[in-house]
Parts: structure tokens; C-alpha cells; sequence
């Protein structure tokens, strides 16, 4: 299939319910189509290596084309520039904080993509930096993760998330989750600092979503027993 053979079935595949849905969370009206994400993914082994059709797909703008995009494409054979581009494009939460923290996880350079978009003053950008570094920690055997690098960013959520935009403090909350589950070494680090944070207020227009409490949400997760390094990042 050519990219617009699938853009064309994507736009069959979507239902209003779901593009409502979309929208209510954010997505763009003109851009989605409204297609569920296990039906993207019946389409993920006919593209399977198919990476110029994966950017192709990313580049039409449209959501749930730009969803699927992440699913096929393989991040480390994108340069840093298509990386930083594809953060830039991203349209909403959907995209900047799966999709693009998935393929740039996926990269070797993905701690350096993510401790950038971080400094970003534009709020989708800088929410994707944290979620790249949370897919970082997810993905990366423990002895390539820098304990200092990760503590100073710890250090800086505790003295600036309550003054951060809103997804932006979702996705800090969802990096020190991250760094609970999988740099079980810091824990202390994160209980400490969870503590002096304290709750969590997100603005989510429209919906019923919220933040999750970061220590609770650890110690149900490390109850269940050690979590092992994820292969990738994408779900």
C-alpha cells in the first residue's frame, strides 16, 4: 500500500464516538480520523520495515496516521533532526507523549533528545523530553543510566513542578514514577522527594483524568516483585 492508500483505509477504519473522544482530550478537530488503537495496530505487520511510509505517515499530520507512524517506524534510524522534528510536529498529548518519546527511546542519542526538549519553552516539546527520558529509564540497561544526571533531575521537579504548565507536570510526576519502577537504587531519592511535592493539581479540561500519586503508584508496582527492562517502549 502506498501512504495514501493507508491514510484513505485510516479514514474508513475511523467512528465518530472515538474521533470525539480524541477531541475531548485535546486532539486537533481537522486532523483525526477517530481509529481505535488496537485497530492501528492490525495494520503494523503489512508496513513492518517500511520506514519511508512511517515518516510519510507522520508528516500527513493526521493523528491517527501520526500514531501509527511511531508503531512502524524504528527510531534508531532516524537522524537527531527528524527526531527533533517530529517533537515539534507533534499536535497533542497523544502524539508528543507516546509516539514520539517511543521513537526517540529507541535512539541512541535518546537521553541527549530528552534532557533538550526538556529545556524547551513550548509545552508539548518539553512534556515529550520527560516522557523520552522516562522510555530512556524504561529501556536502557541500568549501567548506561548516569545516577547524578537523573538525581539533578529529580532535584529540579521537586523545585519546579507546581510552577510547571500542566503537561508538562504530568509527564515530570510520570519521570519520577519511571525512575521508582526502574532505578529501584534512587527510591529513597524518589520517596523523599515525592514527599516534599506532595499532591499534584493537573488541569485536564473536559475530562475526568488526573494525575496519579507518584509513591503509590511505585509501591504497587514494586510489590508485584522486580521490573524488568522493557525491549521497547511502544504499547
Amino acid at each position: 500500500m502506498t501512504t495514501p492508500d493507508i491514510i484513505e483505509k485510516l479514514k474508513e477504519m475511523g467512528s465518530i464516538p472515538i474521533r470525539n473522544i480524541f477531541i475531548k482530550h485535546g486532539a486537533p478537530e481537522n486532523s483525526v480520523y477517530g481509529v481505535k488503537v488496537a485497530d492501528l495496530k492490525t495494520l503494523i505487520k503489512s508496513l513492518k520495515g517500511q520506514q519511508e511510509i512511517a515518516m510519510e505517515l507522520y508528516a500527513s499530520g493526521i493523528s491517527d496516521a501520526m500514531y501509527l507512524a511511531a508503531l512502524v517506524a524504528d527510531g534508531n534510524k532516524m537522524s537527531a533532526e527528524q527526531l527533533h522534528s517530529w517533537a515539534e510536529q507533534a499536535s497533542w498529548n497523544m502524539i508528543s507523549e507516546y509516539s514520539v518519546p517511543w521513537v526517540a527511546s529507541e535512539n541512541k542519542h535518546a537521553l541527549e533528545l530528552g534532557l533538550t526538549w526538556i529545556e524547551d519553552p513550548r509545552e508539548h516539546v518539553a512534556s515529550s523530553g520527560w516522557c523520552t527520558l522516562s522510555c530512556y529509564l524504561s529501556v536502557f540497561p541500568d549501567e548506561l543510566i548516569d545516577r547524578k544526571i537523573i538525581s539533578n533531575l529529580i532535584e529540579r521537579i521537586e523545585k519546579s513542578i507546581h510552577q510547571s504548565p500542566n503537561r508538562v507536570k504530568y509527564t515530570m510526576n510520570g519521570f519520577l514514577i519511571a525512575t521508582g519502577v526502574y532505578v529501584r537504587d534512587l527510591n529513597a531519592l524518589i520517596e523523599q522527594t515525592t514527599s516534599q511535592i506532595g499532591t499534584i493539581y493537573v488541569e485536564m479540561e473536559g475530562t475526568s483524568c488526573k494525575a496519579p500519586d507518584a509513591l503509590t503508584y511505585i509501591q504497587k508496582t514494586v510489590s508485584r516483585g522486580p521490573m524488568k527492562k522493557k525491549k521497547t517502549a511502544k504499547c
